[in-house]
């Protein structure tokens, strides 16, 4: 993460002041683009067409570049494509190696090496997709992939076999076919759309598809997986959202790392979501050097409540091939949850979870508040570490003395 400014005498501020700093929104502005017309730089289309892509481009708005990072973006291509928008890059902090942003869409030589343990899909995706281009893990809810594109490209995504086709995946929807599997199985009553990002569609394209998948009649609810507001905010227009407000119930998933990524700009585009009626919900990756620190995640969390985003999810990196470099311990992670729960309103904890290797699923990780439990009672821990004793029979009739706090010899 971002290092921390000395104050007076040189001495660290303290965690509360740091924090508050981090929950400032802020615009990211134009930076290297001032000369841009206002009206370009808010078109969606233009930040799309004017986009990072090569090393020399990088070379040029970067000229910090570590010799780690210029082997990487020049072999980047071949594996996952470079791809930032203007606007996002301009929360790169040049002066700074270990910058958190830089650290998440910066290629690396280190994404080169693989460890015998990780995989190119390490959710088993493609084991679970009955038509191309769908995903059926979960009995009532599929993965429907949409494109290969993103608006920028992360460094540790989990589908970067198949994302930007660098690695010649060469994936291509079948809308048809995904749409027909929907319809001949009534026990999918939720439909996420994800890939590549659905937002990239226009308009016209993703009404299209979701006035098809709305017509089926078992299909409950829809969801969008998207990082769309955060790469590249001007895409949430208001006519978008106009035409989102057809097909509720409708939920849509956004995905941030750390809170410089929540500018004024991204606040706003989340802000006419949210008045369109759609719930937000934000999925986080830990990450090292980003955000596997209690300060940054607690500062992380109340600004996208801020925004009007419920934390969802705080994902354990996946095991995706030469994500290493990227990837912080379990231990790390219990570690901040550790210092989330009771330290922060419940609706700003998310639920830590290990996307099992190989198709296993999401599973919930967290910290032992259940010290030990039988048919008459449980012990557990509150977040102050202090024990108490739940009683409990399996007849429902009274036992036991009434619950109490256990002290540690006690206990033992």
């Amino acid at each position: 993460m971002q290092a921390d400014h000395s104050i007076d005498g040189g001495e660290e501020p303290p965690s509360d002041h740091r924090a508050q700093n981090l929950k400032t929104f802020t615009p990211a502005g134009k930076g290297f683009w001032h000369d841009v017309p206002t009206a370009d730089w808010n078109d969606w289309r233009w930040q799309m067409k004017h986009r990072i892509t090569t090393v020399e481009q990088l070379q040029k708005f970067l000229p910090t570049l570590t010799p780690e990072e210029f082997a990487g973006a020049k072999l980047a291509n071949t594996k996952l494509a470079l791809g930032i928008t203007p606007y996002f890059f301009n929360l790169i902090d040049p002066a700074d190696e270990h910058c958190p942003i830089r650290q998440q869409v910066i290629p690396r030589i280190e994404e080169t090496h693989t460890a015998s343990w990780e995989m190119s899909d390490p959710c088993g995706e493609d084991s679970h997709s009955p038509v191309p281009g769908l995903v059926h893990r979960y009995p009532d809810r599929v993965l429907f992939l949409v494109t290969d594109r993103c608006a920028s490209y992360c460094r540790y995504c989990t589908r970067s076999r198949l994302v930007s086709n660098a690695s010649g995946y060469d994936f291509h929807p079948e809308f048809d076919k995904q749409i027909a599997y929907i319809a001949a199985h009534p026990k999918i009553r939720d439909v996420l759309l994800s890939g590549g990002d659905p937002l990239l569609l226009s308009d016209e394209k993703l009404e299209n598809l979701l006035s098809r998948l709305r017509a089926i009649p078992h299909v409950e609810f829809l969801r969008l997986g998207t990082r769309i507001p955060i790469f590249l905010p001007q895409r949430i227009t208001p006519e978008l959202c106009v035409m989102l407000k057809q097909f509720h119930p409708l939920f849509i998933s956004i995905h941030t790392n750390h809170p410089r990524e929540l500018t004024t700009e991204v606040r706003d585009a989340l802000a006419r979501l949210a008045d369109a009626g759609i719930p937000l919900g934000n999925q986080s990756v830990l990450l090292k050097h980003v955000n596997d620190d209690t300060e940054v995640m607690k500062a992380l969390v109340q600004k996208l409540l801020m925004c009007r985003v419920k934390p969802y999810y705080l994902y354990q990196c996946d095991l995706i091939a030469g994500s290493a470099h990227l990837r912080a311990s379990v231990a790390k992670g219990l570690e901040i949850m550790e210092k989330l729960r009771g330290h922060t309103t419940g609706y700003a904890v998310p639920t830590y979870v290990i996307d099992a290797p190989g198709g296993g699923g999401k599973v919930p990780i967290n910290p032992e508040y259940v010290l030990c439990r039988n048919a008459g009672r449980v012990l557990i821990r509150n977040f102050e570490g202090k024990i108490f004793e739940y009683p409990e029979s399996a007849d429902g009739k009274p036992c036991g003395q009434p619950p109490q706090e256990i002290t540690e010899p006690e206990l033992a």
